[in-house]
Formats: C-alpha cells, sequence, structure tokens
C-alpha cells in the first residue's frame, strides 16, 4: 500500500469520506458508519474481494467456494439495491486490498476512512498498514460486530479466560450488551470514485446477475440484510421457534429447529445486538426461558472466539494451537478427499459431509462429529478440516470456525482436551430412524 498524501487544494474545504465494508455488509447497527456520516460533505462506499481468496492456500483450497461466493454476491447486492434507495453506489472491487484500497484513496483524494473494527488478525493489520500507509488520513473505527465493546469487557484481551466457562460468568455477571447504534437519518453527498480498475465491472455485472437469481431462488439461505432481518422476525414473531430452541437446536437438518442465524452474523447482514434486542422483545411479548436465554449463551460463544483470536494472533492458525501442544495428527491427501466428499465410511459423517457440500451449511452437532471424527478415528492435522469449512460454509468466521477446531483438535480452548464423540451413540441420538442419513446419502 503507497503512501500518498490526501490532502490537496481543491479538497482542503471538504471532508470527504470512504468506507470499506469488510465483514459488515449491513447498514442497520453500524457505528463507524454513523460516525463518519457525522464527519464528513461526501462520502463513497466500497468493498474488495481479495484476490487471494480465490488462489489456492498452503491447504491446496482457495478460502472462499462456490457457495460461500453465492452467498457473498447475493449480501453484496442487497447491500447495493439498499444503498441506491438512499441516493449513493456501492462500488465493488476485486483484487490485492493495498492496490485496491491506494487506487480509491489517491483518485478519490479521501480526508477520512470509516471501518469496522475486526479482532481476526488479518483484519487487524489491514487497519494497521492503512495507519502508517495514510498518517493524515482520520480512520474512523467503530465496534459493531460483536455484544460488547473491548473497552466493556472486565478484563484486559491480555488477561481474558482461554476457557469459555469462567470468560461466560465474569462477562454475565458485570456486563449487558450494548444496544443498537441508531440508523443513519441523513447520509453526506454522494461521491462517485472514477477510473477505477476495469474488474469493478465484471464484479458489477455478477452482482446483477444475483440481483436477478434471487428474485427466482427457492433456496433457504439468501444472502442479504433484507433477507436476514426477514428471517429473524419470522423466527421469532411467526413461529416461535425461540420458546423451544435448547430442545430442537441440535437436529441435523431441520430448517427451524435452530435459529440460522449465523450466515448472516458471519457476512455482518445481521447485527448480534440486533438479535439480542428482537429475542430480549419476544421475551417481554410472547415467552421467556431457559431456551431464549440458550440463544443469548450461543451468542457468548461466538464473543468469547472472536475475543480470543485477538488475543492469540497468528497462533490461531498453528498446528500447536493455543496451548502450543503437537497433536499427533498427520496430513494424508486421499484421507482428506474422502472426508471432504463424504466418503470416509461412517455413515453419519458422510451424510453431514455431503449435506455441507451440497448446501454449504451443516448443523452445530454435525460440525462437531465430522471434526472429532477428522482429529481421532482419522487422524488428521486439523488444519484442513478447518481450511475445508472456511471454503464451504455459508458461515464462515474466523473466530468461530478456527476456534472450534482448536477445540475439538484439544489444542484450543477446551479444558478436557482432545474431545472424541461415540459415532455410534450420536447416530442412534440424533438420527435414530435413519432419515437424515437417507436423505444425504442416496
Amino acid at each position: 500500500m503507497s503512501n500518498q498524501n490526501l490532502s490537496s487544494d481543491n479538497t482542503a474545504s471538504k471532508q470527504r469520506g470512504v468506507f470499506w465494508f469488510r465483514h459488515d455488509l449491513r447498514l442497520h447497527d453500524q457505528v463507524a458508519l454513523s460516525s463518519l456520516c457525522e464527519q464528513v460533505d461526501e462520502i463513497s462506499f466500497i468493498y474488495i474481494f481479495d484476490e487471494s481468496y480465490f488462489s489456492p492456500t498452503k491447504y491446496g483450497l482457495k478460502q472462499i467456494g462456490d457457495n460461500r461466493y453465492q452467498f457473498l454476491l447475493e449480501t453484496l447486492s442487497d447491500l447495493k439495491a439498499s444503498l441506491e434507495k438512499k441516493g449513493h453506489e456501492l462500488t465493488v472491487l476485486k483484487g490485492s486490498i493495498s492496490e485496491c484500497l491506494s487506487n480509491v484513496l489517491k483518485q478519490g483524494q479521501f480526508t477520512h476512512l470509516g471501518v469496522s473494527k475486526h479482532c481476526g488478525f488479518h483484519e487487524q493489520e489491514q487497519v494497521e498498514e492503512l495507519a502508517r500507509c495514510y498518517p493524515n488520513m482520520s480512520i474512523v473505527e467503530g465496534e459493531s460486530l460483536t455484544l460488547f465493546n473491548e473497552s466493556d469487557l472486565p478484563f484486559s484481551i491480555e488477561e481474558m479466560p482461554d476457557v469459555f466457562s469462567p470468560f461466560r460468568r465474569k462477562v454475565e455477571k458485570k456486563l449487558t450488551p450494548r444496544e443498537v447504534c441508531s440508523p443513519v437519518d441523513t447520509y453526506p453527498t454522494a461521491f462517485v470514485v472514477e477510473h477505477l480498475s476495469a474488474d469493478t465491472l465484471v464484479i458489477e455485472d455478477e452482482l446483477a446477475k444475483q440481483s436477478q437469481a434471487l428474485q427466482q431462488s427457492s433456496n433457504d439461505f439468501k444472502g442479504g440484510e433484507s433477507a436476514a432481518l426477514e428471517h429473524l422476525s419470522e423466527y421469532l414473531f411467526e413461529w416461535h421457534a425461540a420458546a423451544t430452541y435448547k430442545e430442537t437446536r441440535n437436529a441435523l437438518d431441520s430448517w427451524r429447529d435452530s435459529t440460522k442465524f449465523s450466515p448472516w452474523l458471519a457476512v455482518g447482514a445481521l447485527s448480534p445486538r440486533e438479535v439480542v434486542r428482537q429475542v430480549t422483545l419476544f421475551e417481554e411479548q410472547v415467552e421467556k426461558n431457559e431456551s431464549t436465554y440458550w440463544i443469548y449463551f450461543e451468542l457468548l460463544w461466538r464473543e468469547f472466539f472472536h475475543w480470543l483470536q485477538a488475543k492469540y494472533g497468528e497462533k490461531w492458525f498453528k498446528f500447536d494451537g493455543i496451548q502450543q501442544k503437537v497433536p499427533g495428527t498427520e496430513h494424508n491427501p486421499k484421507v482428506f478427499v474422502d472426508w471432504c466428499n463424504g466418503n470416509t465410511g461412517y455413515p453419519i459423517i458422510d451424510a453431514c459431509m455431503k449435506q455441507l457440500k451440497a448446501t454449504g451449511y451443516m448443523s452445530n452437532r454435525g460440525r462437531q462429529l465430522v471434526a472429532s471424527c477428522f482429529v481421532h478415528e482419522l487422524q488428521q492435522d486439523w488444519r484442513y478440516g478447518a481450511a475445508w469449512f472456511e471454503n464451504q460454509l455459508l458461515d464462515f468466521d474466523v473466530g468461530s470456525n478456527w476456534g472450534n477446531w482448536l477445540y475439538l483438535a484439544g489444542v484450543g480452548s477446551d479444558p478436557r482436551g482432545h474431545r472424541q464423540f461415540n459415532l455410534d451413540k450420536q447416530t442412534t441420538t440424533y438420527d435414530r430412524d435413519g432419515a437424515f442419513r437417507n436423505k444425504w446419502l442416496t
């Protein structure tokens, strides 16, 4: 990212801002956006598909597979439409993050850049690089991807518990989630960045096709803030499913039995604070019980992994994990491919893996089973499993995905270590009649 002095005579009298969407693809509960709008006279909106998403990593996999890419395109298409209603454009770029940002900032002569704070190692590196390269530009950060702000936590990130239960006890004793940020009443004047890469036009075509496809789609998961808020309302106030969530959440393949909020939370089309706000409303208007609390409990797990990754940085991706304990597993390419394709010979595992490949989704129970099998029965390097999930899952989130794999591999936050599931017992408990296996294995 080249260093640029962004001040000039013709912009000195105007404050011009660009908002960089990353994992916050929505307009509701946008702390950084609200703050930026208060500080600038003109504004632009951008999103960048990092070119590294589409190249194989050291695990031989792209970071983003077809299902996840489609969900992202749908989400961006919805965001673009929402901004257009407010008289603004969303510029979507594809390429090197550094080069795309440099080009945008140079062309626009921006004085401010708004971005939501994220605790991911690479996401933090990106903002730190911006601050180094553009010392004269005001970087406006806001926290709205988590239930709490970092300053709210009853401990420093360096001193936070490595285990969920003490984290939960301390947080529940002292904190309540932040309130949802008020929506922006009046947006600054739109500013359109000219002379950008032709790659932008390619993405624009893809977004247009995705917008049209959305009108005809019958998939349960539709990307975008509009679909997210509609599903949240349906789940709570039409189906009243929150009242039985704790009893039904382990179902392997039922749309209403678990919340299904996670894909929208992962791309930021849905705010976790908005989920809590509406669940609280449900408790006031319909019913408050252990199941409604359990939705909050699961959000606390998401919160825990979000902050823990900030504590450990690059260790989040290391073979020996945050415990620096080397697992006794290895990578076997054939075993790995068979697991990915659902050809392990363990019926419940194969059904789950075929479901994932077909839909981009798998139940939480299924994820625990296939990860346990991968590490224990198959004796495989857990990082390859995490990388496959990253490629496949609609709801991929760097904190929750890698955190859970660390946990199951015995090198993360599990105090018991190396947790293994009895696959026969789990099959009897969660697929007694064989309906799930019959659906995905035939």
